[in-house]
């Protein structure tokens, strides 16, 4: 896997004197990319890495278990996650996550098309 480039972590996510081979927190989106879709209760969320170095990295952090903590404040049930690594992504499926779906949710977005960029606030570390 290639270091994240410095390009990556923002002054602000970097101690001061912090050499650039210690590890980070930085944000998904700086990673990745993602789409969102639904069926029913479920959402869909595709994640793919925009440098496909960094792949390994989003497959050992994007967890079922850390998306479906991610998410549990809007009652998802289970997250299965579906590795494409010809793609550098995965698929990651959300059950019981859109509160009754299109026609039973009475929030504003029941396809859950805005919840690719909560999974997208999600941090990693990186070195």
């Amino acid at each position: 896997m290639s270091p994240v480039e410095p390009t990556l972590v923002s002054p602000s996510e970097r101690s001061p004197g912090q050499p650039l081979d210690d590890s980070v927190t930085v944000p998904l989106h700086r990673l990745a990319h993602a789409r969102a879709g639904d069926k029913g209760d479920r959402l869909n969320l595709a994640l793919f890495a925009y440098d496909p170095d960094h792949y390994a990295l989003l497959l050992e952090q994007v967890t079922e278990e850390r998306v479906l903590a991610l998410f549990a404040h809007r009652g998802a049930s289970r997250v299965r996650r579906y590795p494409m690594p010809g793609l550098a992504g995965m698929n990651l499926v959300i059950d019981d996550v859109l509160q009754g779906g299109v026609n039973g949710a009475l929030n504003l977005d029941g396809h859950g098309k805005t919840l690719s960029f909560l999974l997208l606030d999600m941090t990693i570390e990186v070195k």
